[in-house]
This record gives structure tokens, sequence and C-alpha cells, in this order.
């Protein structure tokens, strides 16, 4: 009797050789093949209400340029006569980032209007009912004012008007609107096919 262990693993390496080229040949089906969003991007899974991050989260790097600023300033005043290392242009970045980070400041007011608070103001603003709406956060002016602007269309099915207006983010005063009857096309499906201006004669 042999003393030799046994296995089922194939010692012919044709039989190898074979069986690999069998794998890498062998086709999947078109329902074989799954596209799955992650679990942080798939929104059906996702729950709560999403809150948009708050204009005044721009202090945080505001105050890191300013910090950076009186660093390089007290840098040169005290190193400027004794080290090759530091010149004016030391001075002149503190000078730069100093400018930065104060503006930072400025543009960092708080957020007082969130888009739920925009869009019942739009909704008092525009003469009819608001169905499908949507808000954006940008900024206005150079001091980098934080506003809503909103696209709103009213609740018929289809919609028969639409309206743009922008909301003060600190305010919340109405800056600009207009209101105008929906120009866009609707397929039978309710689909909204492209913006069709009436034909000129």
């Amino acid at each position: 009797m042999s003393d030799q262990p046994t296995t089922d693993a194939p010692t012919d390496p044709s039989e190898v050789a074979v069986g690999a080229v069998a794998d890498e040949t062998t086709t999947l089906r078109d329902e074989d093949v799954v596209d799955t969003l992650p679990e942080d991007l798939d929104m059906v899974e996702a729950s709560g209400d999403y809150r948009l991050p708050n204009n005044n989260r721009r202090r945080v790097p505001a105050l890191i340029y300013l910090a950076v600023a009186v660093f390089c300033l007290v840098v040169w005043a005290t190193s400027r006569h004794d080290s090759p290392l530091v010149n004016n242009g030391m001075l002149g970045a503190a000078i730069a980032l100093g400018l930065f980070g104060a503006y930072g400041l400025v543009a960092s007011r708080t957020l007082a209007v969130d888009e739920t608070a925009a869009l019942e103001v739009a909704d008092r603003t525009v003469g009819f009912a608001i169905g499908h709406a949507t808000a954006q956060m940008v900024w206005r002016g150079w001091w980098s004012r934080p506003v809503w602007r909103l696209l709103a269309y009213s609740t018929e099915n289809p919609p028969r008007r639409r309206a743009m207006v922008v909301v003060d983010g600190i305010s919340g005063d109405v800056i600009e609107w207009f209101a105008e009857d929906n120009p866009e096309r609707y397929e039978a499906d309710g689909d909204a096919a492209v913006d069709s201006p009436e034909p000129r004669p």
C-alpha cells in the first residue's frame, strides 16, 4: 500500500490548461449583468430630509487664512533682518492672505432663510398655487450675498404657468421675479418636450 497522499486535483498539465481556457471563454447572459448604485447614492433608500450646509461654513477657511496671515506677519517682523529666508515676500503673503480671509468673513453671513421658507415666499408672490418647484442657492453681487433662485410650476397637469423667483437668503425679501404662461409642450404620456415657440408667419 502506497504512503503517498491522494488528491482529486488533476496531475496532467493539459487538463489544467483546458479548464482555464474553458473558464475564460464562458459568456454571461444579459440578465446576469446587474448595475447597482452604492448605498450612499441610492435615493430610494435615503431617509430623512436633506439640509443644505449653511453659508456661514465659509468662516472656517477664512479664519485659517487669517491665522496664516498673522503667522507670516510675525515671522516677517521678527526675522527679516536675521534670516536670509525671510524677505518682503513674506509681508506680501501676509497682506494677500489677510485680505482674502477678511473677504471670507464678510461673505460668510448666516443663511437665515432655508429652501422651504423661500418656497413659501415664492408661493405668496407668483399669483398661482405652486406644484413642482426647484430651489438653488447662489451668491449675488461683489459681497457674495446668499440668495435662493426658484423655478416653480403651477399645480395643473400639465402645468399652465411657471415662474422664476429670487429670494434673499438673509432677509427673506423677494429680489426679483417674473411669471409667464408655460411655453413647454408635453407628450401624450406627460413627459415634457423641448420648448417650442410659436412659429412665425
